[in-house]
């Protein structure tokens, strides 16, 4: 998580804006139809942005993912960077040697 967004995204305002967007999406991917653990930002937050509700807690600027398809996001081809993947709570973190970046379905 970015130093800037820190605060924003573990705010009781986002936790609640977040759970209840997951839940009007039944908890599916939008994009391809398993567990949706991220409400992902379409337009992403920046500095110039994170004080801003209409994008960052705006219904219309998120999008129900998965682990993997997050990561196709913002990586492309769906694995990050060796040993990183995201978190369920869309946080950047190590994985343990050995581990596949993706989820198995």
């Amino acid at each position: 998580m970015k130093p800037y967004a820190e605060r924003f995204y573990k705010s009781r305002t986002w936790e609640k804006c977040r759970y209840a967007f997951l839940c009007s999406k039944n908890w599916t991917c939008e994009r391809c139809g398993r567990l949706a653990v991220i409400a992902h930002h379409k337009t992403y937050i920046t500095p110039q942005n994170i004080n801003d509700p209409n994008v960052t807690l705006n219904w219309d600027n998120l999008e129900a993912l998965c682990e993997v398809c997050h990561n196709r996001e913002h990586f492309g081809s769906g694995a990050c960077a060796d040993g990183l993947k995201f978190d369920a709570n869309g946080n950047l973190v190590k994985t343990p040697p050995g581990c596949i970046n993706t989820l198995a379905h």
